[in-house]
């Protein structure tokens, strides 16, 4: 049985479970303390880090580098564009989302407000917080932009792109920090794909101690 060694609100972890799901791999799930490092976690990981995955005999780790891997061995349905252009875009959105928007907004809100309390690291701190809020409007404006002239963020083709930053605004959205009224295009986005089959598991999701919100798993919000 593949395995993957996630975190429930982690947007690394979300990334890949929404690809498995879209090429329709079946994998358990396995909620991994990382912050703990036990020794059977860092013999997986020496990174010490979130998603893990088992499969194929192989043991991945780094949330891009395992998505690769499933789009070469499981190119159906395909998450990259076939131009190189495209394809180069695509993945500039992945790392936009995974490197400046993380940094900018996820890390401000959801590891100030969840990460510290479930790993016992204090109270959040306001200022970080305060930051991440202002941060993400201009994200949420950006792909609004990005939304006037595309099907979806990289292009007309539903791509990885897509899943990186809706893997990181379904963790904000349920922690209540998205104001989808900012921007149509955006909630209209986010409403097309969190109806995806792929996206039923990340809408089932419950965290001890943070309650969802009645419009999370609400396909028409």
């Amino acid at each position: 049985m593949n395995r993957l060694y996630h975190a429930t609100l982690s947007p690394f972890c979300r990334k890949v479970r929404l690809v498995l799901a879209e090429k329709k791999v079946e994998v358990e799930l396995v909620e991994e303390r990382y912050w703990e490092q036990s020794t059977d976690f860092m013999q997986r990981n020496p990174a010490g880090k979130v998603p893990i995955l088992k499969i194929d005999s192989q043991t991945l780790s780094e949330s891009q580098a395992i998505c690769e891997y499933l789009e070469e061995v499981i190119p159906e349905p395909p998450l990259l564009p076939k131009r190189p252009e495209d394809r180069a875009e695509a993945r500039r959105l992945v790392f936009w989302f995974d490197d400046k928007f993380h940094q900018e907004v996820t890390s401000k809100l959801l590891y100030e407000r969840v990460n510290k309390k479930i790993m016992g690291q204090g109270y959040p701190e306001s200022r970080n917080v305060k930051l991440g809020a202002q941060k993400i409007k201009y994200h949420i404006d950006y792909m609004g932009w990005l939304l006037d002239q595309r099907r979806w963020l990289a292009g007309d083709q539903l791509s990885m792109a897509d899943f990186t930053a809706a893997a990181h605004f379904s963790c904000l959205d349920y922690i209540r920090d998205v104001d989808w009224n900012r921007n149509a295009n955006v909630k209209d986005w986010y409403a097309k794909i969190k109806s995806r089959p792929a996206f039923r598991s990340i809408l089932a999701d419950q965290v001890p101690g943070f309650i969802q919100p009645p419009h999370y798993a609400d396909l028409d919000f």
